[in-house]
């Protein structure tokens, strides 16, 4: 879905349950993550017709990251997040995301630690470090 207008779907705050990180208890352990993502749409166009087929599925988007992080056990929070962009930019054919994860109570003394990260299509098409988009993505998330 191509939008020039700047229009964003945002959803914030979305808790994860995963295998996530390199000390040998987190191997064992599933941990808390919280996901914020942002990417395009045409607002415009779905305000016109007021159907959900005019605009990105937002509760499709929520039960696909839950699934796909549930089932993942990636050592590195970045890991984590350029996967998961990947499997959305071709899985929902987005034209970027934008993926901030965080690791609640992961540094003592701090509330949490994380990254956010873009990826466009393009960096799709590229391939990237990890292997080609959805497939790989998913594959390595399933160790």
């Amino acid at each position: 879905m191509t939008t020039i207008t700047g229009d964003r779907i945002f959803l914030r705050g979305l808790e994860c349950h995963c295998i996530i990180g390199f000390i040998d208890w987190e191997r064992r352990v599933q941990q808390k993550v919280v996901l914020d993502l942002e990417f395009p749409t045409d607002c415009a166009r779905a305000a016109a017709s007021d159907a959900v087929a005019d605009t990105v599925d937002y509760k499709r988007v929520a039960k696909r990251v839950l699934a796909y992080v549930g089932e993942s056990q990636f050592q590195l929070i970045e890991t984590l997040a350029h996967n998961l962009a990947m499997l959305l930019l071709e899985e929902f054919s987005l034209e970027w995301v934008r993926v901030s994860l965080n690791k609640p109570g992961a540094i003592r003394h701090s509330r949490d630690i994380g990254v956010s990260i873009e990826r466009r299509r393009g960096d799709a098409a590229a391939g990237t470090a990890a292997g080609t988009p959805a497939r790989k993505a998913a594959r390595a998330g399933r160790r």
